[in-house]
């Protein structure tokens, strides 16, 4: 129970604290691993905890790692999507431990995303089989 009017606003700071750390992880990227039925038996679990030790690793304060339930394209589990401000979202598809190596250093780190992980180089490569 709240005693007196210091405490209140005690609270109330910080409330307000924790939502504008909220709204400054906003800013940052976003990776979103698909974490249904089908994700997880393709492999997601290890992908999602790689992204986040490979995150810790370098210190990367403005990225955020959230998991998600079916995305809705089972053939190409486990399935990730990157969203930046103000940049379209890039999904990587048919990811591994290892992929993640790569995505964290040439797309989160610098910003270049790894194509040939794409769902976009994916579709392309089954029209042309």
């Amino acid at each position: 129970m709240i005693k007196s009017i210091q405490e209140l606003e005690e609270i109330r700071k910080k409330a307000l604290e924790e939502l504008e750390f909220r709204k400054q992880q906003g800013e940052g990227i976003r990776v979103v691993v698909g974490m249904a039925t089908c994700g997880i038996a393709a492999g997601a679990r290890p992908v999602m905890l790689k992204f986040i030790e490979e995150i810790q690793k370098r210190n990367l304060k403005n990225v955020t790692v959230v998991q998600t339930g079916c995305i809705g394209l089972c053939k190409y589990e486990p399935i990730v999507e990157v969203y930046e401000p103000n940049k379209e979202k890039v999904t990587y598809v048919k990811m591994t431990p290892e992929k993640v190596t790569r995505v964290v250093a040439e797309h989160l780190v610098n910003g270049k995303p790894v194509y040939e992980y794409t769902i976009g180089y994916e579709e392309n490569k089954e029209a042309n089989n």
